[in-house]
């Protein structure tokens, strides 16, 4: 069967289309289809605290264009949900009534514990027995769960993701919050390794040249993230060949990332590159196949 998942993120907007296949409870989701636009809700939202005229209806052009993408490939169920920026925006209700009444696509806001919950359908496929935090940044928020031998024990979601980090919507009360959690969770949790997800550890992970499977160590992310912030904005996009979209935000998340790591004092995290999107994919085909089963591959 083919699903569809849509990411209304605060910095980008993610179509994502998915064969699934069934081998005896052995589930296989392979990737057919993957289309992504900044269409940055985070900008207008954190700063003025509602989503532009401009940007409303850019965004129901977007998602005709998924809607189209989704028909063509005869996509069976889809999902689309919408995280941080849409469920702060005070015109939120407005948003998603015009764009249910011009083309008749139903958007789910999630808070942070639903976005924590999806994600861990995935995440939990590549953990072992060792005590780990799992830290996922956005662009408006980021979400902490702990996972000891493959069972998530707590979690907190954090109104901070790279967006918020760059405009400069953040405050020492929030920081020391976050702190305080990790370190009180570390401390009772014995914690051994990060893992993470998110747009931006991706690439800080593809710039440190390490392998696919492989974790990455504090010390490459911080080598990574030092040469970033050493090159010019113009060499970002020309010769780290980073998106605009990424180019400004990257410095931003990579703090988020680093600061936690240290507090949790861990120095190695691994980046399995899955995300909200994989995990809404999972949920769909749980909801309408709720027998057993086992992912056999994310790919």
């Amino acid at each position: 069967m083919k699903l569809a998942a849509i990411d209304i993120g605060s910095n980008a907007a993610r179509c994502q289309i998915t064969n699934v296949f069934n081998q005896n409870g052995l589930v296989t989701f392979k990737r057919v289809e993957y289309v992504r636009y900044a269409i940055r809700f985070g900008e207008d939202v954190f700063n003025t605290g509602y989503i532009s005229e401009y940007k409303i209806n850019k965004f129901i052009k977007l998602l005709h264009s998924f809607q189209l993408l989704i028909d063509v490939h005869d996509v069976e169920h889809f999902m689309i949900c919408a995280t941080s920026a849409m469920r702060t925006a005070l015109n939120s209700d407005e948003v998603r009534a015009r764009v249910y009444d011009a083309i008749g696509m139903k958007i789910q806001v999630i808070d942070g514990v639903t976005e924590a919950d999806l994600i861990n359908k995935v995440i939990i496929n590549f953990l072992d027995d060792q005590n780990y935090l799992h830290i996922d940044v956005g662009g408006g928020s980021t979400e902490f769960n702990i996972y000891v031998n493959r069972q998530k024990m707590v979690s907190q979601s954090f109104e901070q993701g790279s967006i918020r980090h760059m405009h400069g919507h953040n405050s020492a009360e929030l920081w020391n919050a976050m702190r305080y959690w990790i370190e009180e969770n570390t401390q009772k949790y014995q914690l051994n390794r990060a893992i993470a997800t998110g747009g931006n550890i991706n690439k800080i992970f593809e710039l440190a040249g390490q392998s696919t499977g492989r974790p990455v160590t504090l010390e490459q992310i911080e080598a990574v993230t030092a040469r970033i912030a050493a090159t010019s904005m113009e060499d970002r996009l020309t010769k780290l060949l980073l998106n605009p979209d990424r180019a400004d935000v990257i410095l931003p998340a990579a703090e988020i990332y680093l600061s936690a790591m240290k507090w949790a004092q861990l120095d190695t995290m691994l980046v399995p590159a899955v995300g909200l999107k994989d995990g809404m994919l999972h949920a769909l085909y749980e909801q309408h196949h709720p027998d057993r089963f086992v992912i056999n591959k994310i790919d």
